[in-house]
């Protein structure tokens, strides 16, 4: 391959096996087929057309006695609405309808569940078992998934993709719970089972007929029930892990430090992606402020009160969340306010959002020169 140089020796040798093995592979799926292709022309199942080799219908009702779906009666008599299909194409390629057959047959396959836009290909399969003298499995055509908007979700949606999720910090078993219950339901009207329930009260027979939506925003909900059953330790290493990978640089603080703040983050966020966001102020003192928040907060009249606060919080002997908690109340009522007049510009002035940990606890986690430093700071703007 031109531009691969010696060092990259190990992957070309690595590339060259792995081809071999598909070639071998390939190989040896081909003389299989070809043994169950020799089976049906023995049997004048099989006819060339054109250097196409076509499997010859039998031209008959198929009876699918779906698990899902029922009884379906299809009519297979009409050669313009069910023309002989070809099994093998004039280059030697196979095509999938045979394939998969054989491919069941060889795995022993006792029951197919698969989406229902392949019911139409269920009596064609069914014609293949019958002519190489074999029992068809057990199909169960479930009902597809669609997006919110009706279309049929595919491999191409972003939602559909594993990496999607990994990529957003959401919980496996959160993923797999959800999943479970697009198109199943324990009819208890239970959301969140574990697995292991899940497993021993499953039933394809419960399967509903309707297609199921793909909601996001309850699978969001769902990971958020989960992410607040995690140990501290659990939550701890999964936070850290969506963190640095977002590029917080949390090596520059103190474990205890990152460790503290994460906690005030526990049981408050769905998903780990929502943590930068969420909590990236206890990492850089650099940030902006929320603008809405700004002409909520940083106000004329809200001036001499943030002043108030940081001259109130600066001489605290002890600064834990009890005596900030105290000091935020007491100078609220000094300044005839209720104690939310303080706590939003606070708020804003110390984390740059509206929103965020307990303001008393992530007070506490920043420190009295930190918090000092940040309202200043903030003063000044305004």
């Amino acid at each position: 391959m031109p531009g691969i140089t010696a060092g990259n020796s190990f992957c070309e040798l690595k590339t060259r096996t792995l081809s071999e093995t598909l070639k071998k592979r390939w190989q040896e799926r081909t003389e299989l087929y070809e043994r169950y292709l020799k089976k049906l022309q023995d049997s004048g199942h099989i006819f060339e057309d054109q250097g196409a080799m076509r499997f010859r219908s039998p031209r008959e009702h198929v009876i699918l006695d779906d698990v899902v779906c029922g009884k379906i009666d299809f009519d297979l008599s009409n050669p313009a609405t069910h023309p002989d299909m070809t099994i093998r194409r004039p280059d030697g390629s196979w095509i999938f309808h045979f394939v998969n057959v054989i491919d069941d047959l060889e795995m022993k396959i006792s029951h197919v569940i698969r989406g229902e836009d392949h019911l139409s290909n269920t009596p064609k399969h069914i014609e293949i078992f019958r002519a190489l003298g074999a029992t068809p499995p057990h199909y169960a055509h479930i009902p597809l998934i669609l997006n919110r908007d009706g279309s049929k979700m595919s491999k191409r949606d972003e939602g559909a993709r594993v990496e999607y999720y990994i990529r957003r910090g959401y919980l496996p078993a959160a993923v797999r719970n959800y999943l479970c219950l697009l198109g199943w339901s324990p009819k208890d009207n239970r959301e969140k089972i574990d697995i292991d329930e899940i497993i021993r009260i499953f039933d394809l027979k419960n399967i509903g007929r309707s297609s199921a939506t793909f909601d996001p925003d309850k699978l969001h909900w769902l990971n958020g029930e989960y992410a607040r059953e995690l140990s501290d330790s659990e939550f701890y290493d999964l936070a850290v892990a969506k963190l640095k990978s977002s590029g917080v640089k949390l090596d520059d603080f103190p474990e205890k430090y990152v460790r503290d703040a994460l906690q005030t983050c526990k049981g408050k966020v769905n998903t780990f992606d929502e943590l930068p966001a969420y909590c990236g102020f206890y990492f850089t003192d650099n940030f902006e402020y929320n603008p809405e928040g700004v002409a909520r907060h940083f106000t004329v009249e809200n001036k001499p009160r943030l002043k108030a606060v940081r001259d109130a919080l600066s001489i605290l002997k002890k600064f834990d969340v009890a005596e900030i908690e105290t000091t935020l109340k007491s100078t609220a009522a000094s300044l005839g306010v209720k104690v939310g007049a303080i706590v939003h510009p606070t708020r804003l002035a110390v984390t740059g959002s509206n929103v965020g940990p307990s303001l008393y606890h992530l007070l506490e986690v920043l420190g009295k020169e930190k918090v000092v430093e940040r309202i200043d700071r903030a003063l000044s703007t305004f």
